[in-house]
């Protein structure tokens, strides 16, 4: 590994840690980082965003610690017929969301690798523009909501935010984004909308990264040295923000930002073309 691929790796590390836990599409800003300062193909830098995201499940994972052992606790003594009780809501919600998340996304991804492969960069980039301006008003919509909340997922609900997370295969639609957005605008609390995403992102990141291996010929674009090294950065800065970065989405109008973003990158993206 010479010294401009570790600068590469954290690079992507740094922003994936940074933007995982923001509502502004990590795997998104990502490809454009990787588009922007290598040239690597648009599908290889997908699979790139998609792959680097194994550094902040840890992440993830170790903040949800608590949440984590109480849902599998509670997996022993699952039963279909219990399936939504009080103890056995969450394990199911995570189980059904993530298979649905299963059955939209991997046609999409497949269908995603072909379209973009051989893409011009500056094309690329503004389709990844677009899809953030629709996350932003997705967000904007999930804040005009005003009702009482509800705390536990219905099956109606597992099975939509499951599908719709997806459909977040597509870098510029925020996996977080969307998700909170949609539990918001089903009537969850901000902070139930939270942890629900951020749980239901354990198993899709790594059934994404998993993916990405498997349907490519390895490492996405990497060698081996720096995708451990991008994977490091990414798991210890993702750790390190999230507390941080969560209760900042909580005062900031992140739609503005993706509309913002957005915006930029499709102007900037046509303007290269």
């Amino acid at each position: 590994m010479n010294r401009a691929e570790l600068l590469f790796a954290i690079l992507i590390g740094f922003v994936q840690g940074v933007l995982e836990w923001l509502p502004i599409s990590s795997q998104g800003n990502v490809s454009i980082a990787v588009t922007l300062v290598s040239d690597i193909d648009p599908a290889v830098a997908v699979d790139l965003a998609l792959f680097v995201q194994l550094g902040t499940i840890l992440s993830a994972a170790t903040y949800y610690r608590a949440d984590i052992k109480t849902a599998l606790e509670h997996l022993p003594g699952w039963r279909p017929w219990t399936a939504y009780s009080e103890d056995n809501a969450e394990i199911t919600f995570i189980g059904l969301a993530s298979a649905a998340t299963g059955v939209v996304g991997i046609p999409l991804y497949l269908t995603l690798r072909a379209a973009v492969s051989g893409l011009a960069s500056g094309l690329f980039i503004a389709v990844i523009g677009g899809l953030l301006i629709s996350t932003g008003l997705l967000q904007r919509a999930s804040e005009a909501i005003d009702i009482d909340p509800k705390e536990t997922p219905t099956l109606s609900d597992t099975l939509l935010v499951g599908g719709l997370q997806g459909v977040t295969i597509l870098p510029g639609i925020s996996r977080s984004g969307t998700t909170v957005s949609v539990l918001l605008l089903r009537g969850y609390s901000g902070t139930t909308s939270l942890r629900l995403s951020f749980l239901l992102s354990i198993p899709a990141s790594l059934g994404a990264a998993l993916l990405v291996v498997l349907s490519g010929d390895g490492l996405p674009g990497i060698s081996p040295a720096a995708a451990a090294v991008a994977l490091a950065v990414s798991a210890v800065v993702g750790f390190v923000t999230i507390d941080a970065l969560m209760r900042f989405v909580e005062r900031v109008p992140f739609w503005q930002v993706c509309l913002g973003l957005g915006g930029l990158a499709v102007v900037g993206g046509l303007a290269v073309l």
